[in-house]
């Protein structure tokens, strides 16, 4: 029954329970009231649009069978979310088995005794004879007709009513109920039958029931697709002694694999995992190659090789190879699992829209049910109707004071846009987050690792005095192998890529500041910044580069005129430095080899992300560095940010975001969620880059991006913009036609059942068919495949 449990020091526990029927803001009402009156509960949360309700309370006082209890008094089941969904209970899991339910088929039946009355009403009028007396009134076979068709389809309004008015919650339940029994008793009352509006009350009242039901279904569903795409099941490797037997394909089986429930994988165990198949548990790779698909959790669109010491998420596709998987966390912390606790939990945080939605709602239904009142107690007088059209225009008005549609408008947006995000690879942590980066007008960025990949790279080679690139990078590789400087394990990692041999190395010393020495197969090599070369007496404005067609790079073809030379000093370093790159010359003590520049590459995506979000209505872009002005400099011109800050430690970096904010009215922070982390919580929102199986992103940010991938930012903007679009649509939309209808029934342009189609059904469904359009919203592909 309870699928979240965590104790707290202070003697609470908080436990998280599945009530699927509690599908609208009156359902959550009434829960609410029953839990204000059990002792030992200090707090709750329902979230009608998940069908989940938290509940914190004392231990010592309170069972968890006494919370079940009390939300049972509701009269609404909390069911077992491990076996059933979030969608389970009466209305079962789907929208099929919705329409085919007990109360489907009782509206129904409800349905086909309402049109049978109508044709003995307005068809059959000659067979529309007396029946019997009530209450010394008339009743006609319609009449008959429309009264089983109240009694069929209005035993759920009426439950619901009487757990309503049990709970002291004036939701919609009791209003319909009151408006059923309030039209049977002025029947009898003024002796003019109004059991066709009883009967087309409860017939259409329990028609809305099953559309919004449906509605909210579509909504979950997209948070149900996060929950179902972990197996139930994984594979382990049971470490019995048992042999191996070969396959036909020629891989290999071992005879001690068991099959069993995630929630009994522990960590440190191995699972295996075949092609084809989803993997279980978040871990790391112990043996095996493949390519894996982490779209359902980075919203990479391309699969990732995967090979030994690889990290790997549950959830994620095995595309071809096999793999063995040490697991790395339990079923219930895996990043998968965070995930959808997180979006779970978004509801919590409430956007100041729907803040001042719930105040408005507080005062909405007793104004209209007083508006109601006097209408039927007035008209007769003001207007001149009869007493039975007065009640029914208060009956009318009773079903137009419930604000569901506007109550529900802004959650069942957030949910969408939420759980949308989260099948991008994008995880929102919160309403008031998606709704604040909706109106973000700044995005500050980090540089290394945010705007570049974070990673060095060998970037130029420019061989001198006769040398070949292969002889320079040769040289390089072995002046830097012992070295663990990130400059010489770029130039390692070139080296190998390029397929260069090795050279033997003795003697290797690292130059404090400057470089390193090593004895290259006997001869004296340095390597180093162009002052550890001043220092040994070179002329560095005047050395002779390579020119039989080894040449590949634009510096190297600055030569002079008459001598065919270049000058470091003045030219070539220089140059490469203003393109934000590093440079190291290597040589012996006699000569000068060549000339190796590195840098951190700026990710291909980079330059898109900034002009697409000016595109999308951004403001002003600004990149934070602590590295030097020249090289942010190149960065910040190659990525056409509008400005730069250099230099900065991170307390000056919260300092920056800081003056931002006090500037604009919404700024946004992105980084790698670790190193940026207090510049990330000063912001309007932080932005974590590359959170996937990253607690402290997770934790620290906003919003996280759980890819690499800068391109979702964009796609991020746009979603949080429509997003806060739509809830404004719905709550402007919801607001002016309940409005609308409610002013217009004293002048009897509003009959009953347009009030339930168009008030409280057609609104209901309108609003959340307006929040699904989130879902259709995407990441740019030609965006978001650059990298």
């Amino acid at each position: 029954m309870r699928f979240v449990a965590s104790v707290m020091d202070s003697g609470e526990t908080t436990t998280k329970l599945s009530v699927p029927r509690m599908d609208c803001p009156s359902c959550a009402g009434k829960v609410e009231n029953a839990l204000d009156r059990l002792a030992g509960v200090s707090t709750y949360e329902t979230q009608p649009t998940t069908g989940k309700v938290a509940v914190t309370y004392d231990v010592t006082s309170v069972e968890e069978t006494d919370v079940v209890t009390a939300i049972e008094s509701a009269g609404y089941d909390v069911t077992d979310t491990t076996s059933e969904g979030t969608t389970g209970g009466d209305a079962a899991d789907s929208n099929d088995s919705i329409w085919t339910s007990s109360r489907a088929l009782k509206t129904w039946i409800s349905g086909g005794f309402l049109a049978l009355g109508l044709l003995f009403e307005f068809f059959l009028t000659a067979q529309n004879a007396a029946v019997g007396m009530i209450f010394g009134s008339e009743l006609l076979v319609a009449d008959l007709l429309f009264l089983i068709g109240v009694a069929v389809g209005g035993q759920e309004i009426l439950r619901n009513g009487y757990y309503s008015a049990r709970n002291l919650n004036l939701d919609i339940d009791f209003l319909m109920s009151i408006a059923i029994l309030g039209a049977l008793i002025a029947s009898l009352a003024f002796g003019e039958a109004l059991y066709f509006e009883a009967a087309t009350l409860a017939f259409l009242f329990s028609v809305a029931e099953l559309l919004e039901r449906s509605s909210m279904d579509q909504a979950r569903n997209s948070l149900q697709e996060l929950m179902d795409l972990s197996p139930n099941e994984a594979t382990v490797k049971r470490d019995t002694g048992a042999s191996e037997t070969p396959r036909a394909d020629g891989e290999a089986v071992d005879d001690g694999e068991e099959t069993v429930l995630v929630e009994d994988v522990s960590v440190g165990d191995v699972v295996v995992v075949r092609p084809g198949e989803k993997i279980p548990m978040d871990g790391d790779v112990i043996d095996g190659e493949s390519a894996v698909n982490q779209a359902p959790i980075t919203g990479e669109s391309v699969p990732v090789d995967k090979t030994t010491d690889d990290e790997v998420y549950a959830g994620t596709i095995n595309e071809e190879g096999y793999l063995e998987i040490q697991v790395t966390s339990e079923a219930a912390d895996n990043t998968l699992s965070r995930i959808v606790e997180m979006v779970e939990d978004a509801q919590s945080n409430k956007t100041e829209r729907e803040q001042f939605v719930e105040r408005f709602s507080a005062w909405y239904t007793p104004v209209v049910v007083a508006f109601a009142v006097l209408v039927t107690l007035g008209s007769p007088f003001v207007l001149g109707t009869a007493w039975s059209t007065a009640v029914v225009y208060g009956l009318t008005l009773l079903v137009l004071a419930c604000p569901c549609a506007f109550v529900i408008s802004t959650p069942v947006s957030v949910v969408s846009g939420i759980t949308s995000a989260a099948d991008n690879g994008v995880l929102i942590k919160g309403g008031n987050h998606l709704e604040a980066m909706g109106a973000v007008d700044v995005v500050a960025f980090d540089k290394t690792g945010t705007l570049t990949k974070g990673e060095l790279t060998v970037t130029d080679i420019v061989p001198l005095h006769g040398n070949s690139e292969e002889d320079v990078l040769r040289c390089a590789r072995g002046l830097e192998a012992r070295s663990e400087h990130p400059i010489g394990e770029a130039i390692v990692a070139e080296a190998g890529s390029a397929d260069v041999t090795e050279r033997e190395i003795d003697d290797f010393e690292a130059i404090t500041g400057k470089g390193v020495r090593a004895e290259l197969d006997g001869t004296p090599h340095f390597a180093g910044k162009p002052g550890l070369f001043d220092d040994l007496g070179f002329d560095l404005s005047h050395v002779h580069t390579t020119t039989d067609g080894g040449v590949v790079t634009r510096t190297t073809r600055r030569l002079c005129e008459q001598n065919n030379c270049l000058d470091l000093l003045e030219e070539t370093v220089p140059e490469l430095q203003s393109e934000g790159k590093t440079v190291v010359l290597v040589g012996t003590e006699d000569e000068i080899e060549g000339v190796v520049a590195v840098a951190d590459e700026v990710r291909p995506a980079a330059k898109r992300t900034i002009a697409r979000l000016h595109e999308l209505g951004v403001e002003r872009t600004v990149m934070l560095t602590g590295d030097n002005d020249r090289t942010a400099r190149a960065i910040a011109d190659e990525v056409s940010v509008d400005e730069h800050r250099a230099e900065l430690l991170p307390d000056e970096k919260v300092e920056v975001i800081e003056k931002l904010v006090e500037e604009h009215d919404g700024v946004a922070m992105v980084g790698d969620g670790i190193n940026d982390a207090p510049a990330l919580a000063t912001a309007t929102v932080g932005v974590a880059m590359g959170a996937a199986g990253t607690d402290t992103a997770l934790e620290t940010a906003d919003i996280a991006l759980m890819g690499d991938d800068l391109a979702k930012l964009p796609y991020l903007y746009e979603l949080a913009n429509d997003a806060n679009a739509v809830i404004r649509q719905n709550i402007v939309g919801s607001l002016l036609v309940k409005a609308g209808l409610a002013v217009a029934v004293p002048f009897g342009y509003v009959p009953i059942w347009l009030a339930v189609l168009a008030g409280d059904a057609g609104m209901t469904v309108g609003v959340t068919g307006n929040a699904m359009r989130l879902s259709r919203i995407r990441p740019d592909t030609a965006t978001d495949t650059v990298e």
